[in-house]
């Protein structure tokens, strides 16, 4: 049995719609919003393997209280939105959330109650749908502002459609996610529990999860600044946390092309394109040269 890979990242803003009207200008195809039972929105920019969700508090009154068995998606979405915009949390997919959870007892790791919820979904023929999910949460104490579950669906069919995985920005799926931390080696022992099937790599000051699909770098504050320009990482990751999202491009000259047009401040470079976190709502965002499946 293996933890899947990358399923999603959950990018948070204050304001959805205007969240939505940033990553249009980013290039990026949208689903129609949607709510969810417990208080917060989405809309999602869609990939065939992977998605971003951008996500806002919408119905505060509905937030779920945290507990000490039962993990509250919502309350953590808004005690990070009280702090800053940005990516909160990784998602890998799974195939039973159930499962997954009960490796992680065996592994040792503090796990809560699996949280199985549907919603409804708009078809881009204009027609709704239920979909439904179930989730397995999981913390690293060295990193307690931020979360990692597993997503298990279970209407696939209605979720998943190409209409929406189509962008102007030439983006193919989510390859890795960069965190920042003050001691990466701290976090070995949270990523050998979590991905299981995964792998670990310590190098220097990188640390190297790689999932079945997809991988996470975590780095020091100095060896990010080694590989980001300056100014394109958020400001300030007090505990550690999410720095940037990594996405391949089929055509990186069309995804240039159509950020210099929409106005987009983005630093340029032969293998990758940066559009730093200040403009990205919270993190960055870089588009990377990867070709096309066949």
């Amino acid at each position: 049995m293996a933890v899947g890979g990358i399923d999603h990242v959950v990018w948070e803003a204050h304001d959805l719609e205007a969240a939505r009207a940033r990553f249009r200008d980013l290039g990026f195809t949208l689903t129609p919003p949607a709510l969810h039972p417990f208080g917060t929105g989405n809309s999602l920019a869609q990939f065939p393997c992977s998605f971003i969700e951008l996500l806002s508090v919408v119905e505060p009154a509905k937030i779920v209280p945290r507990d000490a068995d039962r993990f509250s998606f919502s309350a953590l979405a808004a005690d990070f939105l009280e702090e800053r915009e940005g990516v909160s949390m990784l998602v890998l997919s799974s195939d039973d959330a159930r499962a997954d959870n009960a490796a992680w007892q065996a592994r040792g790791l503090p796990t809560y109650e699996v949280v199985d919820f549907e919603r409804k979904a708009k078809l881009p023929d204009g027609g709704e749908a239920r979909v439904a999910f179930s989730i397995a949460f999981a913390l690293d104490p060295a990193m307690p502002e931020i979360a990692f579950f597993v997503c298990q669906q279970h209407a696939p069919e209605f979720f998943w459609k190409p209409d929406y995985q189509r962008h102007r920005n030439a983006a193919l799926d989510i390859s890795r996610v960069t965190l920042v931390a003050e001691e990466p080696a701290r976090h070995s022992a949270f990523f050998e529990k979590f991905l299981i099937g995964g792998s670990i790599s310590l190098d220097g000051d990188r640390l190297r999860a790689k999932s079945v699909r997809g991988a996470i770098d975590v780095l020091s504050p100095a060896g990010a600044r080694e590989i980001f320009p300056e100014g394109t990482l958020p400001s300030a990751l007090p505990g550690g946390g999410f720095a940037a999202v990594h996405l391949g491009s089929a055509d990186l000259a069309r995804t240039r092309t159509l950020l210099e047009a929409a106005g987009v401040d983005a630093l340029c470079e032969a293998e990758r394109i940066v559009v730093p976190a200040s403009t990205a709502l919270g993190a960055a965002l870089v588009f990377e040269t990867m070709a096309p499946a066949r």
